[in-house]
């Protein structure tokens, strides 16, 4: 069965094609004899009631310098795929959810991935309140007052604007770090976003684990150790991507959010997990399917395709 799908992401001419998710998805389509298209969010419209994009036939070999031949650019009627990925990174910004309205309209007839109606309603670091008992201490608030009051209730803490992405913009405070305001006016005084502060958690320096579930199901993970002196692990800013093994803590992790993402139908999910604690929970764009197959052999990708050729043929969306 050879099924037609588009990808919506950033320019793929530009992506670490030993690291980049979506290349790889890419990569075993191309094997499995799929066509695959890809077209930028900015391209995406309704034009008198068709869901269009400006996308281009791709083929891919990563084994060569122009690892990504683009040709054939047109504007495509995005009903006539059978698989649409909504892949672009964050951040969750307004044209990122308009692009969840869109793709919304076509998923009646076409199988959108992530379910664009749950990815626009669970952003990030907010499905996680969901799941009181396996987060650290969090607050939500813009209201200085509030946060101080968590600082001193907390001690160390860390404090983050709510849609940021990529370790951007993370602050840890000490108990008695007289910087707080100087932070708090600095994120809000051009943006009407909230923060997000935790209880900082010191098995960070241990290392952030991602773990990735498939349909609601965990089948791989890696540990991501920050710098020296950093408190941040993304792999954006220079965290270390080491081998790691899913435990029983993470299992009763995965086996509580699980069958939510299941429901929801998000079929590629990225968690984030300090100790024991659940930090985040990925539905726009995780990564780290490249590290996990180099590190122990799971070909995440082709788990992913497998559920998906399965699913199509079944005719039954999420």
């Amino acid at each position: 069965m050879s099924l037609r799908i588009a990808f919506q992401m950033d320019p793929i001419n530009k992506v670490d094609v030993n690291a980049d998710t979506t290349f790889r998805l890419i990569e075993e389509a191309q094997r499995r004899g799929h066509s695959s298209y890809v077209y930028e969010p900015e391209s995406l419209r309704s034009d008198r009631g068709e869901i269009i994009a400006t996308a281009s036939s791709v083929r891919v070999d990563r084994n060569i310098k122009e690892f990504a031949k683009m040709h054939n650019t047109r504007d495509l009627s995005l009903k006539n795929f059978d698989i649409v990925w909504l892949r672009q990174d964050p951040p969750f910004d307004m044209l990122y959810i308009t692009t969840t309205h869109l793709l919304d309209l076509i998923s009646s007839e076409v199988h959108v991935v992530n379910n664009p109606f749950w990815v626009r309603n669970f952003p990030e670091k907010l499905l996680v309140l969901q799941f009181p008992k396996l987060i650290p201490p969090t607050l939500i608030s813009r209201d200085l007052v509030a946060i101080k009051r968590f600082h001193k209730d907390l001690g160390e803490i860390i404090i983050k604007p709510l849609y940021g992405n990529g370790g951007e913009g993370v602050f840890k405070l000490g108990s008695d770090d007289p910087n707080l305001s100087v932070i708090f006016e600095m994120f809000t005084k051009n943006s009407r976003e909230p923060l997000i502060c935790q209880k900082y958690l010191p098995e960070v320096k241990n290392g952030d684990k991602r773990i990735i579930l498939v349909n609601g199901e965990p089948v791989g993970a890696i540990n991501r150790l920050p710098q020296k002196g950093e408190v941040r692990s993304n792999m954006h800013v220079g965290g270390k991507p080491e081998k790691s093994k899913i435990t029983e803590s993470d299992i009763h992790i995965c086996n509580t959010i699980g069958p939510l993402l299941k429901k929801s139908g998000q079929i590629l999910v990225g968690i984030d997990i300090i100790g024991n604690k659940l930090t985040e929970i990925n539905l726009t764009s995780p990564t780290g399917i490249q590290e996990i197959e180099r590190f122990d052999g799971t070909n995440i990708s082709e788990k992913i395709w497998a559920l998906l050729e399965t699913k199509v043929k079944s005719g039954k969306r999420d």
